[in-house]
């Protein structure tokens, strides 16, 4: 039994100063990842203190090589140099109807802006240079007139993730003509060019534009010198803001920055406490409304993403002709392009089942 003790006591010992040795730092760091900061070399199956598998992986299959015909289909990029660029073209004009038929519902009129989602149009690149200081003091403005550096990522993105609840529908021309329209609204010039509604925009229009901030990132993360440019900036602090000196405990007042201009007028008043409202049986609202505001309505808000709007008495007359089981067990399973319970798994089906009541009743 002592023995047995003492070899108890030895194993804690070990694992106290392995715990000690830990948290003093001791892994033979390296501070050379790019944001500064450190990476740790791999040994006898430990990395810092972390075990990783070492086991051998040269039975594991790891496929076949792709097929020429394949990378190609697969490379879809659109890069700044024009590489990937679509053939076709739109006008402005076809972009404002396309916008508003299947974009306003979310972005709002003219990319302004819609609940919960991103504002496109508006704001300059000198308001990028707000900062909240002071009460009323405007916040940075971040749109693709005054954020965006190139314009190769607006059409790239459309393609493959819009319009939301239908992505990579949009044909070539259709690409071109909501590219069109969104730079118009963000006053974007062609070759000094204003693009009035029947400006037509394809590729070779589209490597002419220059939009306001494309020189506005850094570092340059572009061509051989990329690395090295990320590099260099990490490496100087105060690129990014940090003065002073790092330290954990005992700082120095230098080391501490503080608030400039502290806003503490506040109306209400600054508060940290964390808990919703509660629910009140008098609210304007019934509880599955509130769900349905919260899960369903930006698919049935209108009729731009295929799905029967709230509100429209013949749409959903005829999903009710199938019967209320068969138009719930869609509405719980899926059905077509919708997911199980609109994607909001942590409805109960009662839940469910409440909202589809709500929108009936609120389409007859």
């Amino acid at each position: 039994m002592f023995k047995l003790n003492n070899k108890l006591i030895v194993t804690g010992v070990i694992l106290a100063l392995a715990s000690t040795l830990a948290t003093a730092g001791v892994y033979n760091g390296k501070q050379d990842a790019l944001d500064g900061g450190m990476t740790y070399p791999r040994a006898n199956g430990v990395e810092t203190a972390y075990r990783y598998n070492t086991q051998a992986m040269s039975k594991l299959n790891y496929g076949r090589v792709p097929t020429a015909a394949e990378l190609k289909a697969w490379d879809t990029d659109m890069m700044p140099d024009g590489t990937g660029f679509p053939e076709g073209s739109g006008s402005v004009e076809e972009g404002d109807l396309l916008y508003e038929k299947q974009c306003a519902s979310c972005h709002g009129e003219f990319g302004a802006g819609g609940k919960g989602y991103p504002t496109l149009a508006g704001g300059t690149v000198a308001s990028l240079k707000n900062q909240r200081t002071c009460p009323g003091k405007d916040a940075p403005k971040r749109t693709i007139g005054s954020y965006w550096p190139q314009v190769s990522t607006l059409i790239w993105y459309i393609r493959d993730a819009m319009p939301y609840a239908h992505p990579k529908s949009l044909t070539n021309n259709e690409l071109y003509a909501m590219t069109a329209y969104l730079l118009a609204a963000n006053d974007i010039k062609i070759d000094g060019e204003t693009l009035d509604e029947e400006f037509v925009l394809d590729k070779e229009q589209l490597l002419k534009v220059v939009l306001p901030n494309r020189d506005g990132f850094y570092p340059d993360v572009n061509g051989p010198q990329g690395v090295e440019n990320v590099r260099a900036f990490f490496k100087d602090r105060k690129n990014y803001g940090a003065v002073g000196t790092r330290c954990m405990k005992d700082c120095k007042k230098e080391a501490v920055k503080s608030i400039g201009m502290e806003i503490t007028n506040v109306v209400p008043a600054y508060s940290t406490v964390r808990d919703l409202p509660v629910e009140t049986s008098t609210g304007s609202k019934s509880a599955a409304e509130k769900m349905y505001d919260a899960s369903c309505s930006l698919c049935h808000k209108t009729d731009a993403m295929g799905a029967p709007a709230v509100g429209n008495h013949d749409a959903w007359a005829a999903v009710v002709a199938q019967g209320m089981d068969t138009v719930n067990s869609h509405a719980i399973k899926g059905f077509n392009g919708m997911p199980p319970k609109g994607g909001a798994m942590d409805l109960t089906d009662e839940q469910v089942k409440d909202i589809v009541k709500f929108m009936v009743e609120s389409s007859k």
